[in-house]
């Protein structure tokens, strides 16, 4: 009978420290931390400082996770704030951590039952390092693995730095955390990974509706840094941003631990996060959508409609016929805008009402009938098709995988698109050709050149035959490095060109595009622009 106890003792002790098995649902004081037990069946508990707000421990299923070295935590630490915790009950149990400081509410619910951290994050101002992100820095031994991008953003081993601080050489390939971006309106699950039962740790955001830069804006999403592999979720940066930043709750968004493949953004369930009593929540009941049908859009593209305000951003992809509905909006008045693919064809304005759906068409007028010469690339807002839009997305500029970028010469009628630069960069290949032959001198024509982003004030001044077409005025300038860190979407500067009559002639023609600017600078960080299309037509 003893002994029978002692093996039914033993059993229970081993059962309950097995990896995987749940305690019980809480929290607990320990020490300068916060414990709290999500009482998952794959069983998750992480401590919380009491005085910054740092997560300092991750475990799951009885694995530490977290970076020993630094916390997981908002921007680069919030230093110190005020932290506090409470456990809440409806539709289920939840434990909330609050940590405040002066311009900062920052939230993390956890569920019972569930491997998920949500959280949430209320600002009234800017972080004062210019980023408001949140960063998991977790152990690179355990998640060396970065999806869906694999390894363009992993630098551990690096040898050498191609720009900056952030751009790194491994094995001979340029790899940087900014080569991890996807756009907003095409973002699921973001995730690290590794070990023989493949944990994922994933980041997921149902909607950016207080970040910045619209449906087609990217930031960085992972980075195994060597010494630790982070996880990011971008709610506010200065990496190539066209609009101020939005005040106001970030969020919900959660970090998820699985042990059963990736998980996906469409099958998060946030619609319970008004219980837990979260500043700036709006609730589905305090919100209103908006739908139409849009049209001009150009055969073959797909139709966006983006809306927003200094409060709040959305957008939703149109139907074959050009049918949308938006998601479920904060009422106030919008500005509304019609992409085709990126490409900005019409604008227009809406006021949202809670719990109601208003009616708005929108309607493109940018694809008119004209005499087109020749056209180079197509009107989508990205630099589709030309050379080394294929691969700047993933690497640097200067990768030995990059094709040639000339200085190139573009021959209509017998070139292919790819023998036309994605970008003209002063120092390395300044200008582009174009020749090209007319049947007859067409008098006066008009030259468009479309752009997606210009790095220092770069803008394209033409030469044709032997007349110089005026200088442009600068563009609106970013201060961020573009297509270096595999950028390309700015404010999308389109000139025109008015040729006069007697330029043009019957027989062989030329046009340069040149790079100008009032700055200058070496190789690839010198001034310079992403081409989007370029047109030579006739009224």
């Amino acid at each position: 009978m003893e002994l029978l106890f002692v093996v039914r003792l033993f059993l229970l002790s081993a059962s309950f420290f097995a990896p995987g098995v749940f305690g019980a649902f809480g929290y607990t004081s320990s020490g300068n931390n916060y414990v709290v037990d999500a009482g998952s069946s794959n069983a998750l508990v992480i401590s919380v400082s009491k005085s910054s707000c740092d997560i300092n421990s991750i475990k799951f299923r009885g694995t530490e996770f977290q970076y020993g070295g630094k916390g997981s935590h908002i921007s680069s630490g919030l230093g110190t704030a005020t932290v506090s915790i409470s456990q809440i009950s409806g539709s289920s149990r939840y434990i909330k951590v609050t940590c405040v400081t002066s311009t900062l509410t920052h939230y993390m619910v956890i569920r019972e039952g569930e491997s998920i951290i949500y959280m949430a994050t209320y600002i009234t101002a800017q972080p004062s390092v210019g980023e408001l992100r949140f960063i998991a820095r977790l152990l690179p031994d355990k998640l060396p693995n970065e999806y869906p991008y694999g390894v363009v953003s992993n630098t551990a081993g690096a040898t050498s730095t191609v720009e900056g601080s952030d751009v790194f050489v491994v094995n001979g390939q340029t790899r940087s955390k900014f080569y991890s971006s996807t756009r907003f309106i095409d973002e699921d699950s973001h995730c690290v990974y590794g070990g023989s039962d493949l944990i994922h740790v994933c980041i997921m955001t149902p909607q950016q509706e207080s970040s910045s830069g619209g449906p087609f804006f990217r930031d960085i999403d992972s980075n195994n840094a060597g010494d630790s592999t982070n996880l990011y979720n971008y709610m506010n940066s200065g990496h190539v941003q066209t609009e101020a930043y939005r005040m106001g709750l970030h969020g919900p968004y959660a970090m998820q631990f699985s042990r059963s493949g990736i998980p996906s953004v469409k099958d998060l369930d946030v619609s319970w996060f008004g219980e837990v009593s979260v500043t700036g929540y709006v609730p589905a009941s305090g919100r209103g959508t908006v739908k139409g049908t849009a049209t001009g859009v150009q055969s073959g593209m797909q139709g966006v409609v983006h809306w927003y305000n200094s409060a709040a951003q959305y957008w939703a992809k149109t139907s074959s016929s050009g049918a949308f509905t938006s998601p479920l909006m904060k009422p106030g008045t919008y500005t509304m805008v019609l992409y085709q693919t990126e490409f900005k064809i019409a604008t227009n304005t809406v006021t949202v009402s809670a719990g109601k759906t208003t009616t708005q068409n929108i309607a493109g007028t940018f694809n008119t009938t004209r005499k087109t010469l020749f056209q180079i690339g197509e009107y989508d807002g990205q630099p589709t098709g030309f050379r080394n839009a294929d691969k700047f997305l993933r690497m640097h500029p200067s990768d030995s995988r990059m094709a040639s970028w000339g200085p190139l010469t573009y021959t209509v009628g017998s070139s292919q698109l790819s023998d036309f630069p994605m970008a003209v960069f002063q120092a390395v290949n300044n200008p582009v050709t174009i020749k090209f032959n007319l049947a007859s001198a067409p008098g006066a024509a008009t030259l468009r050149i479309a752009t997606t982003l210009s790095f220092a004030s770069s803008r394209p001044q033409v030469k044709v035959n032997s007349w110089t077409g005026p200088a442009p005025s600068a563009p609106t300038k970013i201060d961020s490095r573009g297509v270096t860190r595999g950028a390309y979407r700015g404010h999308g500067e389109v000139y025109t060109v008015s040729i006069p009559a007697g330029t043009l002639v019957a027989g062989t023609n030329t046009i340069t595009i040149s790079s100008i600017s009032g700055s200058s600078g070496t190789t690839f960080l010198s001034p310079n622009f992403i081409f989007d299309a370029v047109e030579l037509y006739t009224s």
